[in-house]
């Protein structure tokens, strides 16, 4: 049984929010915009509720804010696991009504616990660290573009305009670490990360910005946050082949780029990597198990917040 008496179920798009109240099973559509969303949750902070709402990017920020400064419990969800949900109860139509009441329902079944309270810093350091990414992906298509043109005033642009990028790059670098620095608790979990080898400072801020559970979950958990976890495939006497499934993507090719430097510049991880290639594994799977192991290893030293002893 839930400890929220009151569930309400929420489906956010780009101009507005549909609100299904689980309590009284009436509906209403209001705008997404702070003036709505403000009077809307100024009527939630009288009761034992639950707000349930899909993650939708920067569309539930709003959304986000004023419950958080409200005081008001919400859990967010994966969409892919709110539409599992809804296939499971036998729900195949999809509209924005029908998934406000889809939420509403998951919620009080599946009795959701609500998110934590966001810290600002950490969610200016991951606006900083998806800048950062943007950056980076328009100097690669840059670079790409320069080899390709055959027309030197084009060419000239190209590299000039791939010089501001990399100033713009270094400036954010900048801000990131300045923010770190200026945070006690940030700054002591990137000092924990960097003392592994293979992970330098871009990790260690993607990390500290995309993986807030680190430290605290299991190490299981934090695998399949991570996208590092391979899934089993059995049915029956079938034993089919794992593979890694869902997680964070970026996490992922962080760890991915980390695991690479790690076998390189560490005789422990190198060791681990080679007796995996040794037994079959192939390239990719062996550095997969490594950035794993590296996860693992990083989640344990900053929940016992030690640094990495090389014997």
């Amino acid at each position: 049984m839930s400890i929220y008496d009151h569930i309400i179920g929420c489906d956010v798009s780009k101009r507005s929010l549909d609100i299904f109240d689980g309590e009284s099973e009436t509906f209403e559509c209001i705008a997404n915009n702070d003036k709505t969303i403000s009077a809307f949750v100024a009527r939630l902070t009288n009761r034992r509720l639950l707000v349930v709402f899909e993650a939708t990017g920067s569309y539930d920020a709003r959304l986000r804010r004023t419950l958080e400064r409200a005081g008001v419990p919400f859990a967010r969800v994966n969409p892919n696991r709110s539409r599992s949900f809804a296939k499971a109860e036998g729900i195949l139509a999809k509209t924005d009504r029908v998934d406000a009441r889809m939420l509403a329902l998951m919620g009080r079944k599946m009795e959701l616990v609500p998110d934590p309270a966001s810290c600002p810093t950490r969610r200016k350091l991951t606006a900083l660290m998806k800048r950062r990414d943007q950056l980076v992906a328009t100097r690669k298509q840059e670079k790409i573009r320069l080899h390709e043109v055959d027309v030197p005033e084009i060419a000239e642009n190209i590299r000039t305009h791939i010089a501001w990028l990399k100033t713009r790059i270094d400036e954010i670098d900048d801000q990131v670490q300045a923010l770190i620095a200026n945070h006690e608790a940030l700054s002591r979990d990137a000092r924990i990360m960097q003392s592994i080898p293979g992970v330098g400072d871009v990790t260690s801020s993607l990390l500290l910005a995309l993986m807030p559970e680190i430290g605290s979950a299991s190490r299981r958990a934090v695998s399949a946050l991570a996208g590092v976890a391979p899934v089993n495939n059995d049915s029956g006497m079938r034993r089919g082949q794992r593979h890694i499934r869902g997680g964070r993507k970026r996490v992922r090719d962080a760890l991915y780029m980390a695991a690479l430097s790690a076998v390189r510049n560490s005789p422990r991880f190198k060791a681990f990597y080679e007796a995996l290639r040794e037994a079959g594994k192939p390239a990719k799977v062996a550095l997969i198990a490594v950035a794993r192991k590296l996860l693992v290893i990083i989640n344990a030293m900053i929940r016992d917040k030690v640094e990495y002893q090389t014997t």
